[in-house]
């Protein structure tokens, strides 16, 4: 009883088991626990009490927490990211500490293949080394079972960018029949540190790893076992590594779509999705939304941001920089301009607009650009009078905003010029600076590309770079809060941290009321009413709390509808959508004394119908919400690429990204024996089995004799 032992389990049989006359007395005394009773083997399976019968498995293996996948996408011509076998792929380990210690996994090692640990400085370095080793690896796949890559605890100084230094080249305007000086980033390569590594192919999974208590077991369990003293092999047991990420779709999403058709059972599974998901917009005056395409007497300013982003691994982009400052900036203008709009209403309608996928080939755009242009939108390209994108706006190099626009377009002086002089004078009005980059430069990557293919509308697009990317972590999961300098005090409550200034607000505040001011002026307002536009620092710091660092706070709790609360985490919200379809309506809506029931009708009387109601949770009091009903112009329309609705899953005009699907994502280490034990002990079983058969036979023929009693006499009496 006394003993540190896991677990201790018997096989009795009936004789050992009649012994046992009282239950409760063998309880007593043993503290032993019947598990089970096979009255048909007379077997008693127990275990000692209060200890824990952990199953084989789990004496074999330690599961590691918090993998973090790169996963399998496909588009019209190829596939792209990674894959384990079905069964999942084992390795020994491998702790890659250096570019020469590289040789060992690729040829001199003893044991293939090998599952390597990658320190994050030989990932993340942009250099030809970090490309050399990657690609190396991926030459020598038949010796590698895999990746881990250690996440580091702060972002590397050099930078890194795993996606294309020519972002979306061939899905923007710019092409050979548009413009051929200006096709391919030959003009300007706006991310001079992307490797392109996001879209490369490998024969192996690679996972992301944090740096907490499963990399330190991994690095001991590789120190006792797998490090060779004095430049030797290192002797069995050694310690494996087994990586599952099998994924379902393989080749191109002409493929895997042509596969999710074939349906050969009653339950037929999926291979693949369309990357998509929901735009989200508003408008400073309800538009008739049960009547679609052209409107007549409607003018349209478009105001627009993207809300996606991405990194080499599933689901960790916090996108800070490349998103979430031009969505931010965007929501706070759209606040400071409620009160304006409704006071004194400008002449032109301002859409806000928040497009998804825009990553992946400008998914949520040219979803918008292709239903204005067949008549399945709210308004039709007939109805818009200029764009405005607020881009990378959040860490401005000199305190400067650059004004991006088409240098085709712009050849005609009365296009765009509009549009520059209104964001001049409110960028005059907030004292920020603002410049043009040369008449000869492109439109940097935006969604505003998707409407020029259309026709030549007027746009400009807010970054804050001239003719390349300031952004040293695009696209990559270093793109995050650190990078933005969005940090606290280590004192401080998370309610705490979500009150206090940040410096990094106020320049992002300066943007929003520059953009606010731009926007109204544009849309035909007065220009005495621009001083009465200001956004509100406070709301931008809690938006970047709320995004980049913890998105369960109590402002998001009050905004959102309680099936919604349920998805707030503590950490940054993975997702925008949502969060920021229930902010812009709080944020340009307004507060309506309706019960929940007629909230829930969608409607306050009858002549509204173009209006959206929302019920939200409301402000904390005590343990009751006070929830309360919100008004608003938001609507949420697809971001699909129109591709699979026209199911040309080659098309060279519309995003055709697909995502594989997946059943187990996990990763486990354990200890290994020597390919000569194994064979031994393989060996011995076989032979046990043959002898055990062997003796059956024999034991079976001679039954009769062995098993045989003499027969009674027939005058026996008892």
């Amino acid at each position: 009883r006394d003993s540190p032992i896991d677990l201790y389990c018997y096989c009795g049989n009936s004789a050992l088991h009649n012994k046992i006359t009282s239950e409760s007395l063998y309880r007593e005394l043993w503290s032993i626990k019947v598990v089970d009773i096979c009255p048909n083997l007379n077997v008693v399976f127990f275990c000692f009490a209060g200890v824990n019968c952990n199953s084989v498995e789990k004496k074999i293996y330690v599961n590691l927490n918090y993998t973090i996948p790169c996963v399998r996408l496909l588009n019209a011509t190829h596939q792209i990211g990674c894959q384990s076998s079905l069964s999942g792929d084992v390795g020994v380990l491998h702790v890659l500490e250096s570019e020469e210690n590289l040789d060992w996994v690729l040829s001199s090692g003893q044991t293939p293949p090998y599952m390597v640990i990658l320190e994050s400085a030989l990932f993340t370095r942009y250099s030809d080394l970090k490309q050399s080793i990657m690609m190396k690896l991926k030459e020598g796949s038949s010796r590698v079972a895999g990746v881990v890559v250690v996440a580091p605890s702060t972002n590397p100084p050099e930078g890194f960018s795993p996606h294309h230094a020519c972002p979306n080249e061939n899905s923007g305007v710019y092409s050979d029949s548009y413009d051929p000086a200006l096709a391919h980033c030959n003009a300007t390569l706006w991310n001079p540190l992307g490797s392109g590594l996001s879209y490369e192919e490998f024969d192996f999974p690679i996972f992301s790893l944090k740096e907490d208590n499963d990399t330190q077991v991994i690095r001991q369990c590789y120190q006792e076992h797998n490090r060779g003293g004095n430049g030797s092999n290192p002797q069995y047991p050694l310690c494996a590594m087994q990586l599952f990420s099998h994924m379902s779709a393989v080749t191109d999403t002409a493929t895997c779509m042509r596969r999710n058709d074939i349906n050969f059972s009653l339950s037929p599974e999926m291979v693949c999705d369309p990357l998509g998901d929901y735009n989200v917009w508003a408008a400073t005056r309800p538009l008739n939304t049960t009547t679609k395409g052209h409107k007549m007497f409607e003018s349209v300013v478009i105001a627009a941001a993207r809300l996606d982003s991405r990194s080499f691994f599933f689901d960790v982009a916090p996108g800070a920089e490349s998103a979430a400052t031009g969505f931010i900036a965007l929501l706070a203008a759209a606040h400071a301009l409620r009160n304006v709009t409704q006071a004194a209403q400008p002449n032109r309608t301002i859409l806000y607009t928040f497009f998804q996928g825009e990553t992946f080939d400008y998914i949520g755009s040219s979803r918008m650009v292709y239903e204005m242009m067949n008549n399945q939108s709210v308004v039709d390209l007939d109805n818009i009078h200029s764009v405005l994108e607020v881009g990378q706006v959040g860490l401005r190099p000199d305190s400067k905003l650059w004004l991006h626009s088409d240098p085709v377009s712009r050849r005609n002086d009365s296009v765009n010029q509009e549009l520059v002089e209104n964001l001049r004078l409110a960028a005059g009005t907030t004292g920020v600076l603002v410049d043009e980059p040369s008449t000869s430069q492109p439109l940097p990557p935006s969604s505003f590309q998707r409407f020029l293919r259309a026709r030549p509308i007027p746009g400009v697009v807010i970054e804050n770079h001239d003719s390349r990317f300031s952004n040293r972590y695009y696209e990559s999961m270093f793109d995050n809060a650190e990078y933005l300098n969005v940090t606290y005090p280590p004192n401080l409550t998370p309610e705490e941290q979500f009150e206090q200034p940040l410096e990094i607000a106020k320049a992002l505040t300066e943007v929003a009321t520059t953009v606010a001011r731009a926007l109204y002026v544009q849309a035909g307002g007065s220009e005495s009413q621009l001083d009465s536009i200001n956004a509100d620092p406070q709301i931008v710091s809690q938006m970047l709390y709320g995004f980049l660092v913890r998105s369960n706070n109590s402002w998001f709790q009050q905004v959102v509808p309680s099936e919604l609360a349920s998805h707030l985490g503590e950490s940054q919200s993975s997702e925008p959508t949502l969060l920021v379809q229930y902010l812009l309506a709080n944020l340009t809506g307004s507060v309506v004394n309706v019960t929940q029931e007629d909230c829930q009708k969608q409607r306050e009387h009858e002549k509204d119908e173009d209006s959206n109601y929302m019920w939200v949770q409301g402000a904390a009091n005590g343990t009751v919400r006070e929830s309360f009903c919100v008004r608003s112009t938001v609507h949420l329309s697809k971001a699909l690429s129109p591709a699979f609705d026209l199911r040309e899953y080659t098309s060279q005009d519309y995003s055709t990204w697909t995502e594989s699907r997946w059943k187990s994502i996990k990763g486990r280490i354990f200890l290994v024996a020597s390919p000569d034990l194994e064979k031994l002990t393989l060996g011995v079983g076989v032979g046990v089995l043959l002898a055990s058969l062997f003796l059956t036979y024999i034991i079976s023929s001679k039954a009769d004799i062995l098993f045989s009693s003499g027969r009674e006499p027939a005058t026996a009496t008892y």
